[in-house]
């Protein structure tokens, strides 16, 4: 009898549960902080634009790996994530031919990590326009919360 049970039981895949009990969205489940893109007043996302621009698409892979590093692990450190300032945090991705990604993103009241810009390092520093420009993304954004 006890055999019968716990083969039946062990079986089953467990389900993820919120706080009050109910099932976690699907985009939720496991992820703490789950990555949306921010989307423009006209629709569009930068983020994701840029990324499908991308000609190798192991390097779309190796950025995606990155944001996921970051989903399920936040809050994580070096060398995945660094703060930068603002609210605004950057995903760090080492690409091939020496060459280096960065996507900028901020948390939200809702928990969520908003993906604000991408692109790739040409030098050191974070260029100060790639900054302002997710600064002022992350604005927008928050303005279309309220």
């Amino acid at each position: 009898m006890y055999r019968m049970w716990y083969t039946c039981a062990a079986g089953e895949k467990p389900q993820s549960r919120g706080v009050d009990g109910q099932s976690e969205a699907p985009e939720r489940q496991g992820k703490r902080v789950p990555a949306i893109f921010f989307r423009t007043e006209a629709g569009g996302e930068p983020v994701r634009n840029w990324l499908k621009g991308l000609p190798l698409a192991e390097d779309r892979k190796r950025i995606g790996e990155d944001i996921k590093t970051a989903e399920f692990g936040w809050p994580i450190g070096m060398p995945v994530c660094k703060p930068l300032g603002d609210g605004i945090h950057e995903v760090r991705t080492s690409l091939s031919q020496n060459r280096i990604a960065r996507v900028l993103f901020y948390i939200d009241q809702k928990g969520r990590m908003v993906l604000l810009h991408g692109f790739i390092k040409k030098t050191r520093k974070t260029p100060d326009e790639d900054l302002e420009l997710a600064r002022s993304n992350k604005r927008k954004h928050q303005r279309g919360l309220r």
